[in-house]
C-alpha cells in the first residue's frame, strides 16, 4: 500500500510540474506577444524595439557577442562569483563561531551595500584600470553579501537540541558543526547562489557598462551611442537567458544533493 500511495504521489507531482511549466511558457508567450504589439504601436525601434527585432539583431551580431563579448562577461562573473562564494562562506563560518565577531562583521557587511554601485566602479576603474580586476570587484560587492547572510541564517536555523543531544554522546563543535550545521545550512547555500547568480552577472555588466573595453556592458553602451535599441536590447536578453541557464543547473545540483528539501 505504501509503495503504491508513493507511485500516486510521484505521478501527482510530475503532472503538476508538467502543467507548471505549460502555465510558464503560456505566461512568457504572452508576455511577448504584448511586448510585440507595443513596440509595434510606439514605432521608434531606438526606443522600444519588437523582440522579432531583437532575435534579428541577436543573429546579425552572433559573431562578435558569442566570441569577444560573451566569454569576457562570464569571465568576470565567475571570478567575481567564485570569491563571492569564498568570501561569503568564511564570513558565515567565523560569524556562527565567535559571537564577538558576528558583532564586529554584522554591521560592516550591511554597511557595504549601502554604497552606490554606480558611484564606487568608477573609482576601482581609476584603481585598477579597465582591466579584468575592476569589473570583478564591482561584482564581489554586489554578491558577497546575500552569501554571507543566507547562509549564515542556515547555520542558525540548526536545532539546538539535537546538538545538545550530539554533546551528551561526546561530540565536539567540529562534528556538530559538519553533522548538524552544515546539512542544515545547504539549501540557505543554494538559494545563496540562485540569488547570487543574476546579482553577479548584472555587477559585471555594470563594471563593463561604466568602463570596459569588451564584454556584454560595454557593446550594450556602444549600441547606446548609436540608437540602436535592438543592440541595446540583444546583449541584455543574451546576459537573462545566461542567468537562466545558470540558476536551472544550480536547481538541479541541489534536487539531487538535498533530497530532503520541502520533507517535513
Amino acid at each position: 500500500m505504501s509503495i503504491r500511495k508513493q507511485n500516486v504521489k510521484r505521478s501527482v507531482y510530475r503532472n503538476g510540474a508538467n502543467i507548471g511549466n505549460l502555465s510558464a511558457l503560456i505566461f512568457m508567450f504572452a508576455l511577448l506577444i504584448l511586448w510585440q504589439l507595443s513596440a509595434m504601436k510606439v514605432d521608434a525601434a531606438y526606443i522600444l524595439p519588437t523582440p522579432v527585432q531583437i532575435l534579428q539583431k541577436l543573429w546579425e551580431l552572433r559573431e562578435p557577442l558569442f566570441t569577444v563579448h560573451l566569454p569576457a562577461t562570464m569571465l568576470v562573473t565567475g571570478i567575481g562569483l567564485l570569491i563571492s562564494l569564498g568570501l561569503g562562506l568564511l564570513l558565515a563560518v567565523v560569524m556562527d563561531a565567535s559571537p564577538i565577531m558576528q558583532k564586529c562583521i554584522y554591521p560592516v557587511v550591511v554597511a557595504s551595500q549601502t554604497i552606490p554601485t554606480t558611484a564606487i566602479a568608477p573609482l576601482f576603474v581609476l584603481w585598477f584600470g579597465y582591466g579584468i580586476w575592476s569589473k570583478v570587484l564591482v561584482t564581489v560587492l554586489i554578491t558577497f553579501f546575500p552569501i554571507t547572510i543566507t547562509v549564515y541564517d542556515g547555520f542558525r536555523a540548526a536545532k539546538i537540541e539535537m546538538s545538545e543531544l550530539l554533546m551528551t554522546y561526546g561530540a565536539t563543535k567540529r562534528d556538530i558543526f559538519f553533522k548538524i550545521k552544515v546539512p542544515c545550512a545547504l539549501p540557505y547555500f543554494f538559494s545563496a547562489v540562485k540569488m547570487a547568480i543574476p546579482m553577479s552577472i548584472i555587477g559585471a555588466a555594470i563594471g563593463e557598462w561604466l568602463g570596459a573595453q569588451s564584454g556584454l556592458g560595454y557593446f550594450s553602451r556602444r549600441m547606446m551611442t548609436q540608437l540602436d535599441g535592438a543592440g541595446v536590447f540583444a546583449p541584455i536578453v543574451l546576459l537573462s537567458a545566461v542567468a537562466m541557464l545558470a540558476a536551472k543547473v544550480i536547481g538541479i545540483v541541489e534536487h539531487r544533493l538535498v533530497k530532503w528539501r520541502g520533507e517535513s
